[in-house]
């Protein structure tokens, strides 16, 4: 079985995400004594995907595809798979690749498995482990189909670099009207900071703030963690932050190694949405916050403290081992 992953970019830069899921199709191309292509779309320095496991990159420039479309994008993906005779293809769990994921299921006619977390328990059957339950529990899926689709959950393999070269080809797929009959306009982002999607490590704030005043300390936390900013959904109800940081099961999910929770109570709808993260820390001043039972590490005490201390420690830590 040969094995194809899409390596996803934006403005040329490829997104961390390309690169674990390179990495986990190098680890899957190892069981299967196989190899690795990926196909990049618009990307720039394509030859760096060999770091990762890649052995060949078909790269597609095309002025069309400057704006992500499911429906032209699957169609590239679909032609890739098909020219390389791929069995197995890999795709991250970013919001665009679940727009992927179902029609190349269809154009393949494709087995797929999304929130995979590990490498395949084994290849024939072919069975991977999945989260379940909203990240409570997981389960095992095996793929009976002829070519099997995987979704990688986010930071459940990470980034390995492996010693490899990639070598680049350019691949021109065919691609017709009906692949924009739905057209992107425009797309208005964040700027200048981490992404909830991107980042590794994320501080939330909860109602225990107050109010949108108080939100310095938790920007200022972020920064010396080169971290992501998020919230509650009550927080963005309120208008205290934007819709964009709003994290749980109605919001973002977060799948971060680290995520920090700063006055937030932990309602079951909250927890749902950052139960994937690998490190769970709160601070809150009610003992009986029931984010305190899903934690890994807990500070009861008050946030406008705590927060502050927390940040000059940070600080003088960073300072001494630079």
């Amino acid at each position: 079985m040969s094995v194809l992953v899409y390596t996803e970019s934006e403005n040329g830069k490829f997104k961390k995400a390309a690169f674990e899921a390179a990495s986990y199709a190098k680890g899957i191309a190892d069981k299967l004594g196989s190899s690795v292509t990926a196909v990049s779309i618009n990307a720039e320095n394509t030859a760096e995907l060999g770091k990762y496991g890649v052995s060949k990159v078909l790269e597609v420039s095309n002025d069309k595809l400057s704006k992500f479309n499911a429906d032209a994008y699957a169609d590239v993906i679909t032609q890739a798979a098909k020219n390389e005779d791929a069995k197995v293809v890999i795709l991250s769990q970013t919001a665009n690749d679940k727009y992927l994921a179902p029609l190349l299921a269809v154009n393949l006619e494709a087995g797929y498995a999304p929130n995979v977390v590990a490498l395949p328990e084994s290849t024939e059957p072919f069975q991977v482990k999945r989260n379940a339950f909203t990240n409570k529990a997981f389960n095992l899926t095996t793929i009976s189909s002829d070519v099997k689709i995987v979704g990688l959950a986010k930071n459940a393999f990470g980034v390995k670099e492996n010693e490899g070269e990639a070598s680049v080809e350019s691949f021109e797929p065919s691609l017709d009207e009906s692949d924009f009959s739905v057209n992107v306009e425009s797309v208005d982002k964040a700027t200048n900071k981490i992404t909830i999607a991107d980042a590794e490590i994320v501080v939330s704030g909860g109602r225990g703030l107050k109010g949108p005043e108080n939100w310095g300390m938790i920007e200022e936390l972020a920064e010396v963690l080169g971290a992501a900013t998020a919230c509650s959904k009550p927080v963005s109800d309120m208008g205290w932050r934007p819709h964009s940081e709003h994290v749980g099961q109605t919001g973002k999910p977060v799948a971060a190694n680290l995520y920090i929770a700063v006055g937030i109570s932990g309602a079951i709808q909250h927890l749902a949405g950052i139960n994937a993260s690998k490190n769970k820390v709160v601070i809150n001043n009610d003992p009986e916050a029931p984010f305190f039972k899903a934690a890994d590490y807990g500070v009861v005490g008050d946030a406008f403290e705590v927060v502050p201390k927390l940040i000059e420690k940070l600080k003088e830590f960073k300072a001494n081992n630079a």
